[in-house]
């Protein structure tokens, strides 16, 4: 089978990114009043500290008494301890408010990559999904609390402003004098950053990629001794993913230095405005000592709120890859009807299918398998015999032609009747990870253990489950019990057998196990696909050999149609075939 090529999934707007996290934000209403509140109540308990400070030093000044100053202080200290608690409690609520907005857009995401086209969701490889649904996942959620920060120093500099704007508006105008240095930083930091950050997590996708397919194919290496190239593209892969890493840092690192001069720049002209008004005896030392603090007490939440641009720009890159996943569009839905429980017929006329820009795999190809008939596809790697499976069972659409499931086309059936109308197993099954029962049970979530073991029997497994420490209880999947490929074949046949569909499509079924495996799997298959219209692509013969009817394909065509048996006799390329295997 030609795959088809790759095309990544597309990236999101910054628009429509923050939109769509601005949706998921407003799920959780409560609480983000209680996190607004709490953080104008944090702000406003934080600024009365240093305005009673500056109080306090013109009391000193003007010599008042000691019952005056120890209120002053008490009040201080009060003002403080109600800043520390409401803060930490304004941080805990954003988070909170974050952190489950952050938990409905990812299952957003990952429910509308499981509903996504196959065909759309293969093409863009595995590294660039996977990176989404991890990686960028992991950027998105480490960034909550920092959100969390940012939240509160924007509050903390609207409230600390009209602090300033209380003292006198001078002092205000003074503290200003720091917004164009910022600005001028921001205006060639941003338009920068945005580019090195799409650029890290686009490497960062490329470097999963070729892990995954590293691991994936880890036989093939060591059958090749591929093993010093493919370290060596690994290798590349990692330095690039890293080179763009340290763009970033080094534009970061121009910006936080920027972000220190304006401090420095803030602190004098705050200082000279009011060492000018107290001269000119316009204000006193109090309100100028006030006024200090307070811009002093702005250093971390402006330096939060610029200089973690570095991770907001990192993250809204991840967010917008993650938005991007939602934007590709869904097969139509339709309302779904029951499916007919008994053998469907399969007409196909004149289809023919390329993947894209690529060359055409399969060439006007007409069939039709009867209700109940099985029908084996065979031919050497690359005849097109995966593709065509797949059409006819609907796993992706045609390019060209069309195809009739039970007397209804293909193109009608909504994902949900289509997947209960057609069951596929294919040679590279999953084992999913939990217990035996529960994987079993993602084919029929309401099955009894007696049903359960029903299916296991029909296709030959139930011996060993039963062997098992747990029987149905024990635990499968990475990092727990192992079962061969031939046991995990079974599962996948006995997934169908539950599923009961009038439709099965075994793409190989047998291929991964091993002789004797291979024998008790086309066993299973048989037992599976008995009564239904089935679509074996064999790779053993044997298996075709029990079809009622055989198709050999060659370069995208069936060359070869009828019973086994017939061909053999017809002396023609399934003959061949089926002589070498003997041999």
């Amino acid at each position: 089978m030609s795959g088809p090529t790759s095309t990544m999934l597309p990236v999101a707007t910054g628009r429509a990114a923050l939109a769509a996290f601005w949706r998921a934000l407003r799920r959780h209403p409560l609480l983000g009043w209680s996190s607004i509140a709490a953080a104008l109540a944090a702000s406003a308990a934080a600024v009365v500290v240093p305005l009673l400070l500056g109080r306090l030093v013109d009391l000193v000044v003007a010599g008042g008494t000691t019952r005056s100053l120890l209120l002053t202080s008490a009040w201080i200290l009060g003002a403080g301890f109600a800043a520390a608690v409401l803060t930490g409690a304004s941080r805990w609520l954003v988070t909170e408010w974050g952190m489950r907005a952050c938990a409905d857009l990812r299952e957003e995401v990952l429910d509308h990559a499981l509903r996504m086209d196959s065909a759309r969701l293969e093409s863009a490889g595995s590294g660039d999904v996977a990176s989404r649904v991890t990686d960028d996942v992991e950027q998105v959620t480490d960034s909550i609390q920092l959100a969390a920060g940012v939240f509160t120093a924007l509050v903390t500099l609207v409230v600390t402003f009209a602090g300033f704007a209380a003292l006198d508006w001078r002092i205000a105008a003074a503290f200003l004098v720091v917004f164009p240095v910022y600005a001028l930083s921001l205006r060639r930091f941003v338009p920068q950053a945005r580019r090195l950050y799409a650029a890290e997590r686009q490497a960062a996708a490329v470097r999963t990629q070729r892990l995954l397919t590293t691991f994936g194919g880890v036989r093939t290496v060591h059958a090749y001794g591929m093993e010093q190239r493919q370290s060596q593209r690994v290798d590349r892969a990692s330095r690039e993913a890293a080179d763009a890493r340290l763009r970033a840092v080094r534009g970061f690192l121009w910006f936080a230095n920027m972000m220190n001069l304006a401090e420095a720049i803030g602190l004098t002209a705050v200082l000279l405005a009011g060492f000018l008004l107290v001269r000119a005896g316009d204000s006193s030392v109090g309100e100028v000592t006030a006024a200090a603090l307070l811009f002093h007490r702005l250093f971390g939440p402006l330096g939060m709120l610029l200089l973690s641009f570095n991770d907001i720009q990192s993250a809204g890159a991840a967010l917008a890859r993650l938005v991007g996943v939602t934007e590709v569009d869904l097969p139509t839905q339709r309302t779904a009807e029951t499916p007919t429980r008994g053998p469907a017929g399969i007409i196909a006329k004149s289809v023919s299918h390329r993947y894209a820009e690529g060359p055409t795999v399969v060439h006007e190809v007409s069939i039709e398998i009867a209700e109940g008939e099985s029908l084996a596809v065979v031919g050497a790697s690359g005849a097109g015999k995966t593709t065509l499976a797949a059409i006819l069972g609907g796993v992706f659409p045609a390019t060209e032609g069309a195809v009739w499931l039970g007397g209804r086309s293909i193109d009608d059936l909504g994902p949900e009747e289509l997947r209960r109308t057609v069951g596929v197993v294919t040679q590279e099954v999953h084992v999913f990870a939990g217990t035996l029962a529960e994987d079993l049970r993602l084919a029929a979530p309401h099955a009894t253990d007696e049903q359960l073991h029903a299916a296991l029997r029909l296709v030959g497994a139930d011996g060993w489950v039963t062997a098992l420490p747990e029987g149905l209880a024990t635990r499968v999947g990475d990092g727990e019990h192992p079962l061969t490929p031939g046991q995990a074949q079974q599962l996948a046949l006995a997934r169908i057998a539950l599923l009961d569909p009038p439709i099965v499509v075994l793409d190989e079924a047998s291929a991964e196990a091993g002789s004797a495996g291979a024998h008790q799997l086309e066993l299973a298959s048989q037992a599976v696909t008995r009564g239904r219209t089935a679509i074996v692509v064999a790779h053993r013969l044997t298996q075709a050999h029990a079809c009622d009817r055989v198709a050999v394909m060659s370069g995208g065509r069936i060359v070869e149609l009828g019973p086994p048996e017939a061909l053999v006799a017809a002396g023609g390329r399934y003959a061949e075939l089926w002589a070498a295997w003997r041999r």
